[in-house]
C-alpha cells in the first residue's frame, strides 16, 4: 500500500511516496505502522497529531513537534513517524478452551494510542504485530479461567482484565490499551444444542414454579376465605344466642312481672264484694276446659269417679281455697298477738324483779 504525503518547500509543492510495506506485514491495519519516510527538506511541516522521530548521523537526536521545522541535509533524517490518534485494531479470530473443557472461537477489537513515540520506534520492531499477539495469548489465558456460562455473564468483566493486562506489558512499548471489545463468540453446533435445551428447561422450571406458586397463593387464599367466614360465622351465631338469651330472660321477666300483677289483681279481687263466686266461677271455667282437652296428648287418662258433678269439683277447690284462707289468717292474727304480747311480758319481767330486789 503506498501513502503520499505533500510538503511545501517555499513556494514548491513536493510530492514524495512512501516507501512500500515489507511482506511480512501484509494487512492492512499493519501497513500502518510501516508508513514510508519524508525525505529532509531542510524546511518540514509537521502535521498535527504527528510524531516524526529524527536521527542525526545514525543516532536518535529529537521528535519534531506538529508545525514549521528545521533540519540539516545530509545529517539529519527522519525515521520513524508515528501517529498519536486513536488506532483500532481487528483482533483476528482464535480458538480457545474455557474452564469445563469447551472450545470456543472468540474474536475482538483493540483501541489503544501512542503515548511515548520514542519507546513505540525504540521499544519494539512491530508495536501492532505485538499488541494483536498480547491481546490473543491474553484472550487464551483469560477464557481459560472461566466456564462456558460465566463467559456470557461476564463480558464486561473479561474485557477489563483484558485491557489491565495488555497495559502491563504494553508500558515498555510506549502505547496504551485504551479499552478491548469482544465482537463475536461462536461455541460448536452440539454445545449450542444443549445450550437451548437448558435455556428451554430452565424456561419450563420457572413456568412450573410459578404455576405450582400461583396454585398455593390460590389455596392459601381459598383457606383465608373460609377461615375468615367461620369466624364471622361464629362470631354471627354468638350474637344471636347473646340476642336470643337476653330475649328469653326478657320474656321470663315480662312473664314473670305479668303473672305477679295478676296474682296482685286476684288477691285484690278476692278481698272485695262475691270474690268467693266469681273464683268459683273461674274453676269451674278451667275444669271444663281441662276435661275438653283430655286423651288429647297421652293415651293414660286418670279421672275422679264423679267426673260429671261440676258442682262437687268446684266444691272441693273452693273448700281448699278456704282453708288456705283460714291458715294464713290464723298465722297473720298470731303474729299480731305476739306482737302485743310482748311489751306486757317485758313489764311483767320488770315488777317481778323489782319485788324480788324489795
Amino acid at each position: 500500500m503506498l501513502r503520499t504525503v505533500v510538503y511545501r518547500a517555499g513556494s514548491g509543492l513536493l510530492k514524495h511516496s512512501r516507501q512500500t510495506v515489507p511482506a511480512l506485514w501484509g494487512s492492512r491495519a499493519q501497513q500502518r505502522w510501516a508508513s514510508s519516510l519524508p525525505m529532509n527538506t531542510v524546511v518540514l511541516f509537521v502535521p498535527q497529531q504527528e510524531a516524526w522521530v529524527v536521527e542525526r548521523m545514525g543516532r536518535f537526536h529529537r521528535i519534531l513537534e506538529p508545525g514549521l521545522n528545521f533540519l540539516i541535509p545530509i545529517l539529519d533524517r527522519v525515521k520513524y513517524v508515528q501517529s498519536l490518534k486513536e488506532i483500532v485494531i481487528d483482533v483476528p479470530e482464535q480458538s480457545a478452551v474455557s474452564l469445563d473443557n469447551v472450545t470456543l472461537q472468540i474474536d475482538g477489537v483493540l483501541y489503544l494510542r501512542i503515548l511515548d513515540p520514542f519507546k513505540a520506534s525504540y521499544g519494539v520492531e512491530d508495536p501492532e504485530y505485538a499488541v494483536t499477539q498480547l491481546a490473543q495469548t491474553t484472550m487464551r489465558s483469560e477464557l481459560g479461567k472461566l466456564t462456558l456460562d460465566k463467559v456470557f455473564r461476564e463480558r464486561e468483566s473479561l474485557n477489563a482484565n483484558m485491557v489491565h493486562s495488555i497495559n502491563q506489558a504494553s508500558d515498555d512499548w510506549g502505547i496504551r490499551c485504551l479499552r478491548y471489545e469482544i465482537k463475536d463468540i461462536h461455541v460448536p453446533p452440539r454445545v449450542k444444542e444443549s445450550m437451548q435445551m437448558q435455556v428451554e428447561a430452565e424456561r419450563k422450571k420457572r413456568a412450573t414454579v410459578l404455576e405450582s406458586e400461583g396454585t398455593r397463593e390460590a389455596a392459601i387464599n381459598v383457606a383465608e376465605g373460609r377461615k375468615q367466614a367461620q369466624i364471622l360465622a361464629s362470631e354471627g351465631q354468638k350474637a344471636e344466642q347473646i340476642n336470643k338469651a337476653a330475649g328469653e330472660a326478657n320474656a321470663v321477666l315480662a312473664k314473670a312481672e305479668a303473672k305477679a300483677k295478676a296474682i296482685r289483681l286476684l288477691s285484690e279481687a278476692l278481698t272485695r264484694q262475691n270474690g268467693n263466686a266469681a273464683a268459683s266461677l273461674t274453676v269451674a271455667e278451667q275444669y271444663v276446659s281441662a276435661f275438653s282437652n283430655l286423651a288429647k296428648e297421652s293415651n293414660t287418662i286418670l279421672l275422679p269417679s264423679n267426673t260429671g258433678d261440676i258442682s262437687s269439683m268446684v266444691t272441693q277447690a273452693m273448700a281448699i281455697y278456704g282453708s288456705l284462707s283460714k291458715t294464713k289468717s290464723t298465722a297473720d292474727s298470731v303474729s299480731v298477738t305476739a306482737e302485743t304480747n310482748e311489751p306486757i311480758l317485758e313489764g311483767n319481767t320488770v315488777s317481778e324483779t323489782e319485788t324480788g330486789q324489795k
